[in-house]
């Protein structure tokens, strides 16, 4: 009975039940403050801004894998890690080789990552062009000009040479 009178005068601050009680609600208040502070501050690079926009283009994109299938193109390119340097060999049965091309590295997650690399030919179907440093992974690729696109995907590092062809067949 002593100790209950003690107890009784102590204050409620010392009472760990209290804390635990407290704790529970505060630590999902904080914890919902850091979320709406991360969904303010921070970009979601996977949302497009204007989708009815981006869809009218994909028309256009359309045409665009169209004509490199119409030129039977073909390309093979290699990137060298160690001296952030990249080549491509491009072959067309129907076309003009032009004297530069443009060839985009699109992460699948991070746009921020993106790199676009200006390929000069350096020879009868052989281009190269220097590229930044890329982190390991899976890659989106695109190589293109005004008139036509190639698309596919590689890895980073690369075990061998990637192959670009027409994604839009003849056919359709």
């Amino acid at each position: 009975m002593y100790m209950d009178r003690n107890r009784a005068n102590e204050p409620w601050y010392k009472e760990p039940w209290v804390w635990l009680l407290i704790a529970l609600p505060m630590s999902a208040v904080i914890g919902g403050m850091i979320t709406l502070y991360l969904a303010v501050t921070t970009s979601d690079g996977l949302v497009v801004d204007d989708y009815y926009k981006h869809g009218k283009a994909i028309n256009r994109v359309l045409a665009r894998d169209r004509a490199a299938a119409a030129r039977r193109l073909e390309a093979r390119f290699q990137v060298d890690v160690a001296h952030n340097r990249m080549t491509l060999m491009l072959q067309a049965e129907d076309a003009a080789l032009p004297e530069t091309l443009q060839f985009s590295f699109l992460h699948p997650t991070r746009k921020g990552h993106d790199q676009r690399v200006l390929l000069e030919r350096t020879g009868e179907g052989r281009y190269a062009g220097n590229i930044a440093e890329l982190s390991r992974g899976a890659w989106h690729v695109q190589l293109e000009t005004e008139e036509w696109r190639l698309s596919g995907s590689t890895q980073v590092p690369q075990t061998g040479p990637t192959v670009l062809i027409p994604a839009y067949a003849e056919s359709h």
